[in-house]
């Protein structure tokens, strides 16, 4: 079995929670239909639309979300891109190997409560691939955790591109934090109270990205989760 995730954007001139509100209806319908388990939607709703100003990107068109699920082989999935072409103005589809060190109760059916923040990571020339997972999945997994007010940590790594045109991410990862952290970096850094604290989560988070990141490339987007069917 193998897992795919697509980035989405919007049809032209078409409103994000509008793209929302249609993907969680007939999109996922059709999804599930073919055969696809586990889906699941990040989607810019009306929730995370409230909280655009803490996205970061470089995108003229940012994107709407993710649709991830499961397919027996990756090979199978022609019928699941054409209805996700037809209901977006672009996708860009990656087969990939997740991790997740942080998971909430998982309910078919349900928005997982908070924001899912959707960031999109492209891996440094200057550092070489076996090193640049190692400094991602070995150390920073520790970082995060022990620095973030986070209560999900999904990580896929990028296996191979599915889709022609897709950028050249190596990573895909959503990180759930409450709403009320977005823009609240006390909230966020679970340094509430706690000045010496921030500043200590901060500093340690932004010296672990920047060993694998280069920061002005990362794309990071404000959503709502959605747990379409039940985890495989």
């Amino acid at each position: 079995m193998e897992k795919l995730v697509y980035v989405l954007w919007p049809e032209a001139g078409q409103a994000a929670a509008d793209f929302a509100l249609r993907a969680r209806s007939e999109l996922a319908a059709q999804l599930i239909e073919l055969g696809c388990r586990g889906l699941a939607l990040s989607l810019v709703d009306e929730d995370a639309e409230a909280v655009q100003g803490s996205r970061l990107t470089k995108m003229e068109t940012p994107i709407a979300g993710l649709a991830s699920f499961w397919l027996e082989s990756a090979e199978d999935r022609g019928p699941h891109e054409e209805r996700l072409e037809a209901a977006c103005g672009r996708i860009a589809g990656y087969a990939v190997s997740e991790s997740v060190p942080l998971l909430p109760e998982w309910k078919a059916g349900t928005r997982i409560p908070g924001i899912d923040m959707v960031a999109l990571l492209q891996r440094p020339e200057r550092i070489e691939p076996a090193e640049w997972l190692h400094r991602w999945l070995d150390h920073h997994r520790v970082v995060a955790l022990e620095t973030q007010a986070t209560f999900l940590y999904v990580r896929n790594v990028v296996v191979r591109a599915l889709t022609e045109g897709a950028p050249p991410y190596a990573g895909i990862v959503e990180e759930g934090f409450a709403t009320e952290a977005i823009g609240n970096p006390a909230k966020w850094y679970d340094a509430e109270g706690d000045p010496k604290k921030l500043e200590a989560n901060v500093s340690r988070m932004i010296e672990s990205c920047k060993a694998f990141l280069d920061l002005g490339a990362v794309e990071s987007h404000p959503t709502s989760l959605f747990a379409i069917q039940d985890r495989p």
